[in-house]
């Protein structure tokens, strides 16, 4: 049996963790809405502003670049202050991001979009290198896998969320002229749908501005017991050094960046193959688009079943172990995605969801193991890997773009073999972590 079975969940020394844990856990449901409204939006923002997909992609661009560039910034102040004042400054850049909205549909220009999503998850950087390693704090290390996963539970709710948002307030809102419809407008006719538009997609950001006031609110006045908050005089280029030469966590952080990049192109181009398949059936292209999403909302249930379902696995079955298993699975689907030109390929994208439910807890889980005070830099190196988010969909985009084709497979069809080799190397950290644990090597 796994040793992970054993030990306290939510108690540390004594102190209960169980008020801090819920109030934490609820900022991932609240990042997982800002993720997953946002995939959706990329094809919006290609229709509204009459874009190439690849343009529309520099939404996921500005908005993974914003993990990337405050991660370590982030865990500087967390080091200097605390875990709760990291969480407070999170969701205030969160707020301010969300709130930015409202100005950049007053200029009606691309670009201040792009600099709103960026301002956003900047505060979603420091929100994720806060609460990850504060929750794997919030135990002893041997339930900390567990731990995470059960907080990471939580995110899929808020993603099914934003999923449903964007296609219920936003998607099935947006004014059904097709993109090809939207070309032949007078610039005069295009201004004013494309503001009536604008208007539509910022609202969901209005309202979510607001719950995260109140949530800043709840936490800046709740009483936390400190969980790994002991400060450090340790520089941080001695820091990267010491991560550096730890082989375990340098290839955690090569996975979880090809990881995060594989979740961001299966769920942002769900939209694009889907629409394709039904479009080829003969539906028009908004309903097109917003059947999509509904199996883009599927893919959304499986992955947070099958969170809930691996986190008891894990009671049983090693971390490594069952990432490689997952991993594999994973491969094979998007294999199926990439030969496949009919509903069946869908079918697999929807099932890459479950094989993905565990992938980032449990690879942030494996590669913080061990790394003593070095855990709020270590969890700042993990949140800057998120930048796979960023650097994938618009070569997945490009492909998309350039309509080529081999074997009578189309653009969209070919354009799932860049998540296809990220599984591979997903797969293979797995089988060497597991490999490492088994053989006691860090």
């Amino acid at each position: 049996m796994n040793k992970q079975s054993s030990g306290s969940l939510l108690a540390r020394n004594g102190v209960s963790f169980l008020l801090p844990f819920i109030v934490i856990t609820s900022c991932f449901a609240l990042w997982g809405f800002a993720n997953d409204i946002t995939g959706p939006l990329v094809k919006a923002f290609s229709k509204i502003f009459r874009m190439s997909v690849t343009e529309g992609a520099l939404v996921q661009v500005a908005f993974y670049l914003g993990y990337f560039c405050m991660a370590f910034p982030a865990a500087l102040f967390i080091q200097r202050y605390s875990y709760k004042a990291g969480v407070i400054l999170g969701l205030s850049l969160y707020a301010a991001g969300a709130f930015l909205f409202i100005p950049a549909q007053m200029t009606g220009i691309y670009f201040p979009f792009l600099l709103a999503y960026f301002i956003m998850t900047c505060g979603l950087s420091f929100l994720e290198t806060s609460c990850n390693p504060y929750i794997y704090c919030m135990g002893p290390e041997e339930t900390a896998t567990r731990r995470l996963n059960l907080a990471q539970a939580f995110n899929p709710i808020g993603a099914l969320a934003g999923m449903y948002v964007a296609m219920q307030f936003v998607q099935a809102k947006l004014n059904p002229m097709d993109s090809a419809a939207r070309g032949t407008l007078t610039p005069e006719e295009f201004e004013a749908v494309k503001n009536e538009d604008l208007w539509v997609l910022i609202q969901p950001y209005i309202y979510i501005g607001a719950i995260i006031l109140l949530l800043l609110l709840i936490v800046r006045f709740m009483k936390t017991p400190k969980a790994g908050d002991s400060r450090s005089e340790k520089k941080l280029s001695t820091a990267i050094k010491e991560l550096a030469n730890i082989k375990n966590y340098r290839e955690g952080v090569i996975a979880q960046f090809f990881y995060v990049g594989a979740q961001v192109m299966c769920w942002t181009f769900i939209i694009q193959y889907g629409t394709h398949v039904f479009m080829s059936e003969g539906m028009d292209e908004q309903s097109a688009e917003i059947l999509s999403q509904k199996y883009n909302i599927a893919a959304m249930v499986f992955f947070t079943c099958s969170r809930f379902i691996c986190t008891w696995f894990l009671k049983y079955i090693a971390p490594g172990r069952l990432l490689s298993i997952l991993g594999l699975l994973g491969t094979l689907l998007t294999a199926g995605a990439i030969v496949l030109t009919d509903r069946s390929g869908i079918y697999c994208l929807v099932g890459i969801s479950a094989c993905m439910s565990l992938m980032f807890p449990t690879i942030y889980g494996i590669a913080l193991r061990g790394l003593g005070d070095n855990v709020k830099f270590g969890s700042a190196g993990l949140i800057m890997s998120i930048l796979g988010g960023s650097v994938f969909p618009p070569l997945q985009a490009l492909v998309i773009d350039s309509g080529i084709s081999a074997a009578g497979l189309p653009a969209t069809n070919l354009s799932f073999i860049i998540p296809l080799v990220c599984f591979i190397v997903i797969t293979a950290y797995g089988c060497r972590a597991y490999n490492r644990r088994n053989s006691n090597i860090i």
